[in-house]
């Protein structure tokens, strides 16, 4: 009965064993990425632009225009996570996928980061012109 339940216990062991040595999910690592560049694109417009579009009036344009902006970067967001699906499985070595992953994250952050930026130039430019 012992050998038998620590038989059942060394195989649940390499069974967890064999899991953590498959390799890293790519597309996991890409969707928590989108999740969090996505979260951080809103909350900078949300503070940042946002502060560039209020008017004395104050009417509710400007958080229309906010959710356009957010509704924006969800496509982009959702191709990443898509080709990232598919390239986990695509049979490339782990070290192509890395700099293949590192490219892509940055071009994620890099519009996470710098689209409300160009958005708050923008509307103080054209706030300037009219």
């Amino acid at each position: 009965m012992v050998a038998t339940a620590s038989q059942k216990s060394v195989s649940k062991h390499r069974a967890r064993h064999d899991v953590q040595h498959i390799g890293v999910r790519w597309d996991k690592k890409m969707s928590n990425n989108c999740a969090a560049a996505l979260l951080v694109y809103t909350l900078a417009q949300i503070f940042f632009v946002l502060g560039f579009i209020e008017a004395k009036g104050m009417s509710i344009a400007p958080y229309f225009g906010l959710v356009l902006l957010v509704a924006v970067i969800i496509p982009f967001c959702r191709n990443f996570e898509k080709r990232w699906a598919t390239m986990s499985s695509s049979g490339l070595s782990e070290q192509s996928l890395a700099a293949k992953f590192r490219s892509d994250q940055v071009v994620l952050w890099v519009l996470a980061l710098g689209l409300p930026l160009v958005f708050a130039g923008l509307i103080k430019t054209f706030g300037t012109m009219f």
